[in-house]
């Protein structure tokens, strides 16, 4: 995969368009949902994509930051990062497909009615499985068109707004409904993946120069993509009290008719399909290099004759699908927690290794070892925030946070029961050799 192409599957591996970050606006307004916006890069985005150069080009290894955890922790706190991205998969996935069918239905209501929405979404499962099996350059590729196309109704809804001029004043009135932690949560989840590009280093050109392009492009872009088309809506005057998933097929009617609706509502189902399309690409890496390392069965590490582990994408295209019927604030806040964790491991393991491998080559830096070691902080703090703020949501009879809890606590169990069975072939550890031997 080349630097387009990676650029294009990060940004649907993060993003996906503005669909979703509606409920942002109504939580917050259009004011602070700006704020918001601008400011998560800086405090979530740009730390987060500085660590992911660094490593990337450091240990451009397949796995990507379950093998960085490895190498600077140890196998135990390996797994543990693979297992708490996995199962964060299993939460996150089930959003696009539910996403996909939102939108279908707008344009064929009668088609995504009771029990046929959720054969839909299992039919864009299977899809995009089928589509991975083709490997990492046609998924790269396939993701420039799809961002191509996304993004141009959202194009000339900015232009438009533009044209009409400003209409501030018809939501000039102080903004009272929504709650703004629900806003600073969905950015979050909107901003958040960056490192699941990682995975699939590689299969990768020229990893050492394209990872830390691409995180930095990427980050740019999928803040611009939802900042102008959120303040193109406020400079036109669109009411935000009733916006919700799915109102920029509303917003695009009021600037250009039925047919930009269209268009929009269209590429909402393009969002769904080209992250979850991106997103199994970077997934099913994971239980492919976890088998290959002696942590999970061998049969789980089998490529067909283009590379692809064609075992762990149906094995993990099972597992997203038994997810999906949960509600949106469900998954989000569930993906957040155990995510978030995830994440805390990665930058810990930016600063172990400057102190344990401090010749290890890396020709991208994140700034010097004081930064290297408080990089993590700001993201920390609103990893910390988000699983307060989801404090009351509920999931499987229980809160979400006790869930998350649980599912955490069998990371250590199933690294018992992976030594037990498979184990733990690590003589002659494929990470080194992925790094240049250092």
């Amino acid at each position: 995969m080349r630097l387009i192409p990676l650029i294009a599957a990060t940004y649907f591996m993060v993003s996906g368009g503005p669909y979703g970050i509606e409920d942002i606006l109504g939580g917050a307004g259009y004011t602070k949902a700006l704020i918001i916006l601008l400011i998560f890069p800086l405090l979530w985005s740009f730390p987060t994509t500085l660590m992911l150069g660094e490593l990337a080009s450091a240990i451009p290894a397949e796995g990507g930051f379950y093998v960085w955890v490895r190498r600077a922790m140890g196998p135990f706190w390996g797994f543990q990062e693979a297992w708490l991205s996995l199962t964060a998969s299993i939460f996150d996935m089930a959003i696009y497909p539910t996403i996909f069918v939102l939108y279908l239905g707008k344009f064929f209501p009668t088609w995504t009615s009771g029990s046929r929405g959720t054969w839909w979404e299992l039919a864009l499962v299977v899809a995009c499985c089928l589509w991975n099996l083709c490997g990492a350059p046609a998924v790269g590729k396939s993701s420039v068109t799809l961002f191509i196309i996304l993004l141009a109704p959202f194009a000339v809804m900015i232009i438009l707004a533009v044209l009409r001029g400003p209409h501030f004043h018809q939501h000039a009135q102080a903004f009272t409904g929504g709650s703004i932690s629900t806003a600073v949560i969905v950015a979050l989840w909107n901003y958040m993946g960056w490192d699941n590009a990682s995975t699939v280093a590689e299969e990768v050109e020229n990893p050492q120069r394209n990872y830390p392009l691409a995180m930095l492009i990427a980050a740019g872009v999928v803040a611009l993509s939802y900042i102008l088309p959120l303040a193109a809506v406020s400079y036109a005057g669109i009411p935000v009290d009733q916006f919700t998933t799915g109102s920029w097929a509303d917003a695009a009617r009021t600037l250009g008719g039925p047919l930009l609706a269209g268009a929009v509502v269209l590429c909402g189902t393009i969002s769904g399909l080209g992250m979850f399309n991106a997103l199994v690409l970077s997934y099913s890496r994971l239980p492919m290099v976890l088998a290959q390392d002696g942590m999970l069965p061998p049969w789980l590490a089998l490529k067909n004759r283009r590379g692809v582990p064609w075992v762990a994408i149906i094995a993990c295209g099972i597992a997203w699908a038994a997810a999906l019927g949960f509600s949106f604030e469900e998954l989000i806040s569930l993906d957040l927690i155990l995510y978030g964790t995830s994440l805390i491991l990665e930058f810990v393991a930016l600063a172990v290794l400057r102190f344990k491998e401090p010749d290890l080559p890396r020709p991208f830096r994140a700034g010097n070892l004081f930064m290297a070691c408080t990089l993590g902080l700001p993201p920390a703090l609103l990893i910390v925030y988000a699983m307060y703020a989801a404090r009351d949501e509920r999931m499987a009879h229980m809160p979400a946070l006790l869930f998350g809890l649980l599912i955490a606590l069998g990371g250590p169990a199933f690294y018992w029961i992976s030594r037990k069975c498979w184990g733990q072939r690590t003589t002659e550890n494929p990470i080194a050799i992925a790094s240049g031997g250092d």
